[in-house]
């Protein structure tokens, strides 16, 4: 069995009167320490599968199996602590704390763990290290660029040592050169064994994984080497 496995996954929600079936009856295995990409158009149900593989959300019916355990059979508690503990999470919009200098926002994930203060600040000084803002530890996000601020959030999402790192349209908001430089940390990070599920609508992006599925209307519609031609 997968590291995450999806069989016949569906979700609805109601907008105004209508229905929106967002994701319609997704098969999806992924093995541990895989590259996975993840495209398709706006309002493919892109951000929707990113939701529920991160256990940010419930499908309406189908079932979810993340490391073996049934995700519906988890309480809101346990999912917290799987969010916490074994996902780390890198987004679009960088996600950082505007009055909180680097060093707070990337030792933040620690607080809900019993960590002393010290241990907090060792791990996420050796984090900001490894992702190449030593010198900028003390800085707040708004003396950052975009490059750099995603570099935190990057390193806020490493901070648990988690086994999977979800990244939703992670070079969304940089330019083509930063974007391939935060591509590389992410792709240094599956050569060390984690497993990453990337979401994107750029080629050259989705070009960094090995494996490629693309959604439309909620449904995976084509896999690997016929995406990238």
């Amino acid at each position: 069995m997968g590291l995450i496995r999806m069989t016949g996954i569906v979700k609805e929600y109601e907008m105004g009167e209508a229905m929106v079936h967002a994701l319609q009856g997704i098969e999806l295995e992924v093995k541990s320490g895989e590259f996975l990409a993840i495209v398709g158009p706006s309002g493919s149900g892109k951000s929707t599968l990113m939701n529920l593989i991160g256990c940010l959300d419930r499908p309406t019916s189908g079932e979810y199996y993340l490391d073996g355990r049934k995700v519906d059979d988890l309480s809101d508690d346990e999912l917290a602590r799987i969010r916490n503990k074994s996902i780390g999470f890198v987004f679009q919009t960088f996600n950082l704390l505007p009055r909180t200098n680097c060093l707070h926002n990337v030792e933040l994930p620690l607080l809900y763990s019993n960590i002393s203060r010290k241990n907090r600040e060792k791990t996420a000084l050796e984090i900001l290290e490894r992702v190449g803002l030593g010198d900028r530890v003390y800085h707040n996000p708004n003396e950052l660029s975009g490059g750099e601020r995603q570099r935190v959030a990057i390193a806020r999402a490493l901070v648990n040592d988690p086994t999977i790192v979800l990244a939703d349209e992670p070079t969304g908001n940089l330019d083509s050169r930063t974007g391939s430089e935060i591509m590389a940390i992410l792709e240094e990070l599956n050569k060390e064994g984690k497993t990453i599920v990337l979401v994107t609508h750029e080629k050259y992006i989705a070009e960094y994984s090995a494996r490629v599925i693309y959604l439309k209307d909620g449904r995976v519609v084509k896999e690997d080497a016929e995406i990238l031609r």
